[in-house]
């Protein structure tokens, strides 16, 4: 099954509506996609994987061989409910908690820092192209994520450790994202992440070339009605390997209230008989005029009949 690729390159000429439908159909039928030619510095993408391997290395890995969950695996208890992954999260806005994180080093912070103010802007990009797509107003995702402070951006920084049993627990569990807008930067070598599509796995290969791997989450899917899925996916564990995940999420705010896009709701709560009046006299047109019409009349609480 081939992933979606968008180049982002050929937003520009006379491949944008080819690449642009690609999307739509990308975050319509599959709920996940890679992105090529970004935009993203490829240095800055190679010093964070760097750096963050190094933090793992001298931070985290003895910890985490040291921890309950690795001596849940050695003992075969229930490991149903447990995930095999050392990770953190580094908020960035609206504001950052970098500086409070043990033991990451100065040159790590700076990279993040850096690299964030890149990813923002792809994934402010992304949410207008996916406007685009929908006939909504360019900023509406970003309106409706803002809330008093503007859109809520976070950072998951994870290492699947290379799991001696990975038969009898996943590297995390079965689940949709939550939030908005999600930009994994992960492994180039050590395989494991898995979408689920039409009723099968997929099995996602580890980046190369430093492309960016996306999928929407469930606030996405509620402010589009549904029109984009938040696709279900998990991290399988590896015996032959540790694999490196930093996952960005462009989510609302946390007092952002979310509904579906007005324009993207059907009419309803409305008469068969005011719809059939309607319908008479439009009947040879097409629907979406008719549909349009119907709810400014709902909106507006009253009946063609009258």
């Amino acid at each position: 099954m081939e992933i979606p690729v968008i180049d982002f390159n050929e937003l520009n000429g006379e491949k944008r509506s080819n690449t642009m439908a690609l999307l739509h159909q990308a975050c319509e039928k599959w709920g996940f996609f890679k992105i090529e030619n970004h935009g993203i510095d490829k240095k800055l993408m190679e010093k964070v994987k760097h750096l963050v391997n190094a933090h793992y290395e001298e931070n985290l890995k003895g910890r985490f061989y040291e921890s309950e969950i690795a001596k849940s695996l050695e003992n075969k208890g229930n490991n149903s409910e447990i995930d095999w992954e050392s990770s953190f999260f580094i908020w960035h806005r609206p504001t950052s908690n970098i500086d409070e994180i043990e033991n990451l080093s100065e040159d790590l912070r700076k990279v993040m820092e850096e690299y964030i103010a890149q990813l923002v802007k792809l994934a402010e990009k992304l949410s207008e192209l996916m406007c685009e797509n929908l006939g909504l107003e360019k900023s509406c995702i970003m309106e409706a994520f803002s809330g008093s402070k503007g859109p809520s951006v976070g950072t998951k920084v994870a290492k699947y450790p290379q799991c001696p049993r990975p038969q009898q627990v996943r590297g995390l569990r079965e689940h949709t994202d939550a939030g908005g807008i999600i930009l994994l930067l992960q492994d180039d070598q050590v395989p494991g992440l898995e979408f689920f599509k039409d009723g099968e796995w997929v099995e996602i290969p580890p980046s190369k070339n430093n492309t960016i791997f996306v999928n929407t989450g469930d606030q996405v899917e509620v402010l589009t009605n549904g029109r984009y899925k938040s696709a279900l996916h998990r991290v399988m564990a590896n015996d032959n390997g540790s694999r490196l995940s930093i996952a960005t999420f462009y989510n609302p705010a946390g007092d952002a209230i979310i509904s579906p896009a007005t324009k993207l709701l059907y009419p309803n709560h409305f008469s068969f008989q005011d719809y059939l009046k309607l319908y008479a006299t439009t009947k040879f047109s097409d629907k979406g005029p008719r549909f349009e019409s119907m709810k400014k009349m709902t909106n507006g609480h009253y009946s063609v009949l009258t």
